[in-house]
């Protein structure tokens, strides 16, 4: 959000801060049909009627029911069928069983979202605490969060559909006819680096304290890996070439049969990728998109260089200009990276695609989850998963920052995820 709610607050914008969130996501719903909204098409992603009453069951849950005198639950059945993962709250419907709802229908997740909202407009104008507008705050980055979820759940589940339907306008986009931009890198001196969150603005618990960190010297390239340079690893046999890969990673790929980046087809030797617009052309001169973190491992052995750490990325983009291709562009697919635009020396460091870093999401020093439910948001992630920074084509505009830590298990594709390279100097 680009007007913290403190601020919001004191102009008397609260109310307005709270809406402008939650109708950002109906508008991204509101295309769909009862059918879209309700499918779930694997285990990892969600149906788009479950985001949506997710994300309202979180404010009824953590803000309505123990803040709003006269309260009345919309259904007291939605607490078991739209609880996520708190333990603390109570039992919940299994996650891979959420696309069985087929009730409530669209419709009354429709009339939930507007019980709730009236109810914290309601809420919102009682002048609340400090800490309870902490709640609204993350809820509202958690909503955030939900819309890019939606997206990249609808994207998985239209691309199972033979017909590929198009979320978004499925007219082509144009394509760069100076072709790629070159490749360069900027180097970094050897540093003692404060890394995470300042503790002015809002920003998840996991990103932080703010702690130091001992940085060598590296250097980064100047824009992410693009789909030309992914096609040249497939060519010279980058998923037939077992020692480019983690021993984990060779396993899954060739029992999923990777040969290409998730949402790519070879029709008629021509390679397409599914996309929220429908099929399009791959096109060479933007940054690959939906690769594991095996796959972005891989390619930095095959180039002889190495993915960076969280730390080297997060160094490298505290003082960089947030601003890239999010999801309110409207483009909705990754965006050629241009030289030239600015004095920005590294391209597309937020936005387009999330790049992987070869850091494991743990703890940082000193860290503490907070008390309560809420508590369970992040620390208990913390295994088993790599982290990503800077956003990505869907991503809402303002949700992202240099510290913003992203994660996920290294076999996941179907998020918005590229890679930037990195080495030694």
């Amino acid at each position: 959000m680009s007007q913290s709610l403190q601020s919001a607050r004191r102009s008397g914008a609260l109310g307005e801060s709270y809406l402008k969130v939650r109708n950002e996501t109906l508008a991204l719903a509101r295309g769909l049909s009862d059918a879209d909204a309700t499918v779930q098409s694997m285990e990892d992603a969600s149906p788009a009627k479950w985001h949506l009453a997710h994300t309202t069951w979180f404010f009824e849950t953590f803000l309505l029911e123990t803040q709003l005198a006269g309260y009345q639950s919309f259904d007291p059945s939605f607490c078991y069928l739209f609880n996520s993962y708190y333990e603390q709250v109570g039992a919940r419907h299994p996650r891979p069983r959420r696309g069985m709802l087929t009730r409530p229908s669209l419709e009354e997740v429709w009339t939930y979202r507007e019980h709730v909202d009236g109810a914290m407009l309601r809420l919102l104008e009682t002048e609340p605490a400090e800490d309870i507008l902490n709640l609204v705050e993350l809820g509202l980055n958690h909503e955030q969060q939900h819309q890019e979820l939606l997206l990249t759940d609808i994207l998985h589940l239209f691309a199972q559909n033979p017909l590929r339907p198009a979320f978004h306008s499925p007219e082509p986009l144009a394509v760069d006819e100076e072709g790629p931009a070159a490749l360069s890198w900027k180097s970094f001196d050897a540093a003692m680096a404060e890394i995470g969150h300042e503790g002015e603005g809002f920003a998840f618990d996991c990103e932080g304290p703010r702690h130091d960190a001992i940085i060598r010297p590296f250097k980064l390239a100047s824009r992410p890996v693009l789909n030309c340079e992914w096609l040249e690893f497939m060519a010279d046999g980058g998923y037939r070439t077992p020692t480019l890969w983690l021993s984990d990673g060779w396993a899954i790929a060739n029992e999923r049969g990777w040969n290409a980046p998730f949402y790519w087809e070879d029709r008629a030797g021509e390679w397409q990728v599914m996309t929220l617009r429908g099929m399009q052309p791959v096109d060479p001169a933007a940054p690959v998109c939906h690769v594991s973190y095996f796959e972005a491992d891989a390619f930095a052995r095959w180039t002889d260089r190495r993915l960076p750490t969280e730390v080297e990325w997060e160094h490298a983009a505290s003082l960089h200009k947030l601003q890239g291709n999010f999801a309110d562009s409207g483009r909705l697919r990754p965006k050629p990276p241009v030289a030239g635009q600015g004095d920005d020396e590294l391209l597309s460091l937020f936005g387009d695609v999330w790049e992987w870093t070869q850091s494991p999401y743990t703890a940082y020093p000193r860290f503490k989850a907070s008390a309560g439910a809420v508590g369970e948001y992040n620390g208990k992630f913390m295994n088993g998963q790599y982290v990503l920074r800077g956003g990505s084509c869907v991503t809402p505009g303002g949700h992202v920052r240099a510290t913003y830590r992203n994660f996920f298990q290294p076999d996941k594709r179907w998020q918005f995820s590229g890679l930037r390279l990195a080495d030694d100097l």
